[in-house]
Formats: structure tokens, C-alpha cells, sequence
């Protein structure tokens, strides 16, 4: 079950999954292991509050794109947070100019021992005009994709 929540600042993703809460979280909070669903090189890197993770993703064709982001929280099995440039494709663009956007992952216990994880990105308000609708738009169809391809890594 997935829902959907959209307005023009925010996307937010909720999914049941039937895995343990300290399973997805393993699979959120483990930089390498969340570069392994994402799509993203993040070997040998970490995630922790104050620090930056940064990796080229690994989809074909966008090899050449990076992951990065700062991660601002981190609360053991309940939320994990960081701040990054979405759609930041084009190499001519200097994305650190720009407002990043907040992505908020939250946990919770689901009946049956699942666990319920939401995805909140939060700041494409702050997105200048000329790029602001393609983020937001490969961004929200992006968050169903990637909510798909974590539930299917944690419940393999």
C-alpha cells in the first residue's frame, strides 16, 4: 500500500512494508547499503549528522550524476535526514547556489511486525522558477521508484 501527498513546496511517499522497523532502518541508515537500492556508489562511506556523502549514481546513462547529500538527523529506527539539490542533472549548473531541499524519511511499527516509512521532501518553493516544475515532477515520480526499490531490497 503506498499513498500519495503533494502540494507545490512538498512530496510526501508513505508505504506499508513487511520487513522489521530495524530492518529498513538498517537499509535507510547504512550509507553503503542505501547506495545499494538507490542507485548511487556510496562505498566505503557513512552517514552521520554534520557530514556529507557523496557518490556518482549508477543508473545507466547518469553515471556522470553525483548523490550528495548533508545529512542533518539521525534518531536510531525513527528518522533519518538530509538536504540535497534535486534533479541536479545538467553539469553547466552550479546547484550549490541553489536552496537545497529537505528529505525527511520517518519510521513507525505497522500491525504484524511490518513497519510504515514515509518520505517527505520539503523546500522546491525555494527551487529557482526555471527548474522548479521539472525537480519537483522527476522528483515525485522519482520517490515512487525508489520507495518500490527499497521495499523490494528489504524484503528480498
Amino acid at each position: 500500500m503506498t499513498n500519495a501527498t503533494t502540494s507545490t513546496d512538498s512530496i510526501e511517499r508513505t508505504v506499508v512494508i513487511d520487513a522489521p522497523r530495524e530492518r529498513v532502518w538498517r537499509a535507510l541508515s547504512n550509507a553503503e547499503e542505501f547506495g545499494a537500492w538507490f542507485g548511487a556508489n556510496l562505498k566505503g562511506q557513512t552517514f552521520a549528522p554534520g557530514k556529507r556523502a557523496r557518490g556518482n549514481l549508477t543508473f545507466a546513462g547518469y553515471e556522470h550524476v553525483f548523490f550528495d547529500v548533508m545529512v542533518e538527523r539521525m534518531e536510531p529506527q525513527d528518522l533519518l535526514s538530509y538536504r540535497w539539490h534535486p534533479y541536479n542533472l545538467d553539469p553547466a549548473v552550479d546547484y550549490e547556489k541553489e536552496a537545497p531541499t529537505l528529505v525527511t524519511f520517518t519510521l513507525k511499527d505497522a500491525p504484524g511486525k511490518g513497519t510504515v516509512l514515509t518520505v517527505l521532501e520539503t523546500g522546491f518553493d525555494n527551487i529557482p522558477p526555471g527548474r522548479r516544475l521539472e525537480a519537483f515532477r522527476m522528483n515525485s515520480a522519482g520517490w515512487k521508484s525508489q520507495m518500490d526499490k527499497l521495499v523490494r531490497h528489504v524484503t528480498a
